[in-house]
């Protein structure tokens, strides 16, 4: 008897043109470290009396489905979940490298359909109608760079066979930790210990009634990027414009040798004003939690611009 076991597992991805309606062709293969996307439906204990002490038989609840997914951040396959996050990118370069430049505040979010395939079992379940709803990842000196996917489907098709084909493999070329910087107004920010980063679309799942158990979709509201800064309190540059009330512009940068580079860019980022402890006899460290509002000038929140040898997604 097969068992499932993740070191086999796959992940395939396609954009759909239709919500709710997975491609018949299109899809990648996707590098994943984790997922926990997948449909869930409770049982309701009956609360019906009048026949003895042991109940009837439950009932089934609503059915969601949803889930994270964990995914290296790369120079060609984060580009895809960037799409699925932001919108459609503005593309520049008539050959390798190419410029592509994502920003927030779309209205228009793609949908994707995510096959994850077991296929010692076999079991190939489809999750039509994904839609992004938070990207989110940590800045640190060391350890494995990857980012958090948090996804809401339409719903999940089980299946003994794939859907998706052959897909197209993507090669690889993973950033690290150590490709990492971090500026604030275009100077390098010193002292930084790690920090936390999170982008959320806010989606409003459209519950309604229907005979198959599925949301109607899931549509983007009001957008949000804030994270968490801690630092070795060497300075008083970001406790002086937290108390001040002034913004600056953070920018988390990572870049190969080869010239692939992925730099986010907030335009507008407000500090608080925080507690400054002394623990013991080590370095004294402060935790900035900041928010990203929308910049005056560029007229959005923030800019992610990924160089590749993608022409486009």
């Amino acid at each position: 008897m097969a068992r499932a076991q993740g070191a086999r597992a796959q992940m395939a991805l396609a954009y759909e043109s239709v919500y709710g309606t997975p491609p018949a062709s299109g899809y990648f293969k996707m590098p994943f470290a984790s997922a926990t996307l997948g449909a869930e439906q409770p049982l309701l204990e009956s609360e019906l009396l009048g026949y003895g002490r042991d109940p009837l038989a439950p009932i089934k609840d609503a059915l969601t489905s949803d889930g994270d997914v964990v995914v290296p951040i790369d120079a060609r396959a984060f580009g895809y979940w960037l799409k699925a996050t932001f919108g459609d990118p503005i593309t520049t370069g008539a050959e390798a490298p190419y410029t592509h430049e994502f920003r927030s505040g779309s209205w228009t979010l793609p949908s994707l359909a995510i096959e994850i395939g077991m296929p010692e079992v076999p079991r190939f379940a489809m999750y039509a109608g994904c839609v992004v709803d938070q990207l989110s990842w940590q800045m640190q000196r060391s350890g494995l760079l990857t980012a958090s996917v948090s996804l809401i489907a339409q719903g999940e098709t089980p299946a003994t066979t794939t859907s998706a084909g052959t897909p197209t493999e993507i090669a690889l070329q993973r950033f690290g930790h150590f490709n990492g910087a971090i500026k604030r107004d275009g100077v390098e920010l010193g002292n930084v210990v790690s920090t936390q980063i999170t982008y959320g679309n806010n989606l409003d799942r459209i519950e309604t009634i229907r005979a198959d158990g599925k949301i109607d979709g899931a549509d983007p509201s009001m957008a949000m990027l804030s994270g968490s800064m801690e630092v070795r309190f060497a300075d008083t540059t970001l406790m002086d414009q937290a108390i001040n009330g002034t913004t600056c512009a953070l920018e988390f940068a990572y870049s190969l040798p080869t010239g692939e580079s992925l730099t986010f860019t907030m335009h507008s980022v407000y500090l608080p004003r925080p507690r400054v402890e002394i623990g013991g006899p080590q370095g004294v460290q402060a935790t900035f939690d900041w928010q990203a509002a929308k910049d005056a000038v560029t007229g959005r929140m923030c800019t992610v611009t990924l160089i590749n040898g993608v022409e486009a997604y």
